[in-house]
């Protein structure tokens, strides 16, 4: 996600990035979060007094939070009335569709707990609706934890809007939850349909055999088609000549909403003496074939990224098929 590279292309425009056909490929089935509460409560969020009968409400259930992690037992989240909730403090995540509400309660030493999950780890555990809300709760919760003071004047702000906004007490500003959009998409070779390869690259952190698609954050004063073309060219040297976007995913490690795209490599960049890793962020890129992606699975000498993944949903979107890997990403 460095500044643009020198040499590996000529800086990309929004004419040159055409759009991919919408119908030729959809994100594939290991979606394993099912969205927050469809019903955020939203209206009633700088209302204190509603705020505090929908705390009271005795069908209301509350979730504990704290550093990345959340409270889970066999049953999945621990939910709690919010008499049993310890002191914390309060984010109204939204209605449950059988009545009552969803809140969920900040604390430091939430991790100390011996239930607590990271969100990675929940997520094997958790069913889709349960992990969505927990992702809506862990990324506020983030938020709070790393914003605890003015950025106008350095006073510690006071939580308001029921945990969607803070406020200074010194100058009266008032600050809002973040959110950082990055791209992920996966580069495909343009060939007919169940034909056509895919690039997956490998990061310099990871060990070998661990490959995804190529990601990174969209910068200022750039649209979002642009950045796909961007970061491609950055990470793996390719010109890009279509780009088609496929979905989204709230990724909030800490605050990012992940776009997901898929492109086309352009014309004459297709072939294996084309790609050129950056060799600081990527490390190694590779085109699969569906049959050679699933003989590398098979016999564990590739990793793909969990399920939890939209990364996961654009590979099995390209294969046709959900995948499946005796091999954990840890």
């Amino acid at each position: 996600m460095p500044g643009r590279t020198p040499g590996l292309c000529s800086p990309p425009t929004l004419a040159d990035v055409a759009a991919l056909e919408p119908s030729r490929y959809v994100l594939g089935a290991s979606r394993a979060y099912g969205g927050s509460l469809g019903d955020r409560a939203a209206e009633i969020r700088s209302d204190e007094t509603a705020v505090d009968r929908a705390w009271a409400d005795q069908r209301s259930r509350v979730l504990v939070v704290g550093q990345g992690r959340a409270l889970l037992d066999d049953s999945g989240l621990v939910l709690l009335t919010s008499e049993q909730a310890p002191d914390g403090q309060r984010i109204l995540l939204g209605r449950q569709p059988g009545g009552g509400f969803v809140f969920a309660v900040r604390r430091d030493d939430a991790g100390a707990d011996e239930r607590a999950h990271s969100l990675r780890s929940a997520a094997t555990l958790l069913g889709a609706d349960q992990l969505g809300v927990l992702m809506h709760a862990v990324a506020l919760a983030n938020w709070h934890e790393t914003h605890p003071r003015c950025a106008r004047c350095g006073t510690a702000t006071v939580s308001i809007n029921a945990g969607y906004a803070r406020r200074c007490p010194s100058d009266g500003s008032e600050h809002y939850p973040r959110t950082d959009p990055a791209v992920i998409v996966l580069v495909l070779d343009g060939g007919p349909p169940g034909e056509d390869r895919a690039l997956l690259g490998r990061q310099a952190s990871w060990p070998p055999g661990r490959f995804s698609t190529l990601a990174g954050f969209v910068e200022p004063g750039e649209t979002v088609e642009e950045a796909v073309a961007r970061e491609v060219a950055e990470e793996v040297g390719l010109p890009v000549s279509t780009v088609g976007y496929a979905g989204s995913q709230p990724w909030p490690f800490p605050a990012s909403l992940m776009l997901a795209y898929y492109a086309v490599a352009a014309p004459g960049h297709r072939d294996d003496a084309a790609v050129a890793v950056d060799g600081e962020e990527i490390v190694e890129a590779r085109w699969f074939d569906r049959a050679g992606l699933a003989d590398a699975l098979a016999s564990g000498s590739l990793v793909v990224p969990p399920g939890i993944s939209v990364a996961r949903r654009l590979i099995e979107g390209w294969y046709g098929a959900a995948l499946h890997s005796g091999t954990v990403w840890r």
